[in-house]
């Protein structure tokens, strides 16, 4: 007869029943120790009700659920504004109980080559799986503008073969780089960037419920900082608060680690008002701080934006000036002397014509 176990309650162990239970649940139900989440996952969307923005396009997926016959798709986008997300919640509401084993998601990116098509995806079209009446298997494919051109190619078969049984869906940053057959066979469905306003609604009610303290200050620079992408808005919330324990202005740049709005607000208006000697100043002091030439410039171009005593008229010359010098740095001659070439280009254009014709003479 075998001895029995010694059962040690947990009181006994130094801790009440209630924690006890908590942690046996958590493990139980994550297989992970109960640490922090982050807040892009702790409050990731569920439903497509949750989703914020592009509400046209997020209205046509939830026809897509209450009908349940899904084409394949493709949604296009930049980073951050919810497209794997809207995936992931259509499918939970397509598939309901069988989600975790009807779904395969992969990431194009790590994952991109034919082989990965010739096992992974094919093996999981050819699976049996029991799903509600008039539901399909799906396949994720995060980044798959990353994939191989060949392992594009190979998918075309792959869809056409198994259409009866898997529906796949293809999240990707530009769509022109998803093979035109593959295109053909799928809706595509575009997603504009997310507006301040949406962002900050998302971050107020993450802040409430974190009990985050911060400043409007602190609140406007993860918006600015963010440009429309709700990941790297939260990610940068979370990243402040855990840092210094308050969001302000100056501790959300610490944490971006990008040149202050302020400084370069001061640059170009040095630039505007003609003043060389002070604008080259300020693109110095930014270019010690140790900044490459991309973050300078990126930021120049979003603070030109913002500045309200700026002419429509000085906006637009500001802008083509500061895009020529990007597109400079982005062939690769990122050094401080093309910065100070555009800065003084930038102080010309609001300059007196006769000083030049002088200095000519």
């Amino acid at each position: 007869m075998p001895a029995q176990k010694q059962i040690t309650k947990p009181e006994e162990a130094g801790e009440s029943s209630t924690s006890a239970a908590k942690k046996a649940l958590t493990a139980a139900s994550n297989g992970v120790p109960n640490y922090e989440l982050p807040w892009v996952e702790k409050y990731r969307p569920v439903f497509l009700d949750d989703v914020v923005g592009n509400t046209e396009t997020i209205d046509r997926l939830k026809i897509i659920a209450k009908e349940g016959n899904m084409p394949h798709v493709i949604i296009s986008g930049m980073p951050g504004i919810g497209k794997t997300t809207s995936v992931l919640c259509l499918a939970r509401q397509l598939l309901g109980d069988t989600y975790k084993e009807a779904v395969l998601e992969l990431n194009a990116s790590d994952e991109r080559g034919i082989d990965v098509v010739r096992n992974r995806i094919k093996g999981f079209a050819q699976k049996k799986v029991t799903l509600p009446q008039g539901r399909h298997k799906l396949v994720i494919l995060d980044e798959a503008d990353s994939m191989t051109s060949g392992a594009q190619q190979a998918l075309r078969r792959t869809m056409e073969i198994y259409s009866n049984t898997t529906r796949f869906a293809f999240a990707c940053n530009q769509s022109n780089k998803i093979i035109e057959p593959l295109q053909s066979r799928c809706a595509i469905l575009r997603y504009a960037r997310l507006t301040d306003e949406q962002v900050v609604k998302r971050l107020l009610q993450i802040i409430e419920a974190e009990k985050v303290e911060y400043s409007d200050d602190g609140l406007a620079a993860l918006v600015f900082s963010a440009e429309g992408d709700m990941r790297q808005a939260i990610n940068n919330l979370q990243s402040t608060f855990a840092g210094f324990g308050f969001v302000s202005g100056d501790n959300v740049f610490k944490v971006v680690d990008s040149p202050h709005p302020i400084k370069v607000q001061a640059m170009l208006k040095a630039c505007y008002e003609g003043n060389v000697d002070s604008a080259l100043e300020c693109l110095r002091e930014l270019w010690d701080l140790g900044y490459s030439s991309h973050d300078i410039i990126s930021t120049m171009f979003k603070v030109t934006k913002t500045i309200p005593t700026l002419s429509e008229h000085s906006k637009l010359e500001f802008i083509k000036e500061i895009g020529f010098t990007h597109m400079k740095i982005l062939e690769g001659v990122q050094t401080l002397l093309q910065l100070s070439g555009c800065v003084a280009r930038l102080c010309k254009l609001n300059m007196d014509p006769k000083r030049f014709e002088a200095a000519s003479k």
